[in-house]
């Protein structure tokens, strides 16, 4: 990793004034990083009434009768609200075990993205990865912008922890994240 991708991989924590009411109390995991600008997931956010169920049915990603077979713990995964850019674009978020070689892009030794609707159908059969992030749109920053805001103390940085990302309850990441510092 070179110095201008020292974020991927990383988490951005949200300063109580950074002054954005979209990224208030928000724990971004950081997918991409260079001099041409950084893009992460919000991953302490749901979408509102949103699960994996939802986009099962409103995609198609599987038969209809495959449908009923599938897991409660599939079926109830919750969709985060990744970013306010391209909200109806969905991402994955999720271990390394499964990766495409032209569709996933790895993060780090633990974590890779990726953005196809045959994750999305591993995931329903119970062939993808064994730990799933799912969010609708992500967080994006444009070149030195992100720089700037962490500059102006807007994001506190820190190493992601995989069982905060993927283990901890949504609703609990954010403090988590803050304990791990030790704040």
């Amino acid at each position: 990793m070179t110095a201008s991708h020292y974020l991927e991989g990383q988490i951005l924590i949200a300063m109580p004034g950074i002054g954005d009411p979209r990224f208030d109390r928000s724990l971004i995991f950081m997918c991409a990083h260079s001099k041409s600008g950084a893009m992460g997931i919000i991953v302490n956010k749901t979408a509102p009434m949103m699960f994996f169920s939802d986009l099962v049915d409103q995609l198609k990603i599987v038969p209809s009768d495959e449908i009923r077979g599938l897991a409660p713990p599939v079926l109830n995964l919750p969709v985060l609200f990744g970013g306010p850019v391209e909200q109806f674009r969905g991402f994955v978020l999720h271990s390394t075990d499964y990766l495409s070689d032209t569709t996933s892009l790895p993060i780090n030794d633990s974590v890779a993205l990726t953005a196809t609707v045959e994750i999305l159908q591993a995931i329903a059969r119970g062939n993808g990865p064994g730990k799933v992030m799912l969010a609708l749109g992500y967080s994006g920053w444009g070149p030195g912008q992100l720089e700037d805001e962490i500059a102006r103390n807007a994001w506190l940085t820190a190493p992601a922890d995989v069982e905060v990302i993927f283990e901890t309850p949504v609703e609990q990441r954010l403090a988590r994240a803050f304990g791990l510092l030790g704040i």
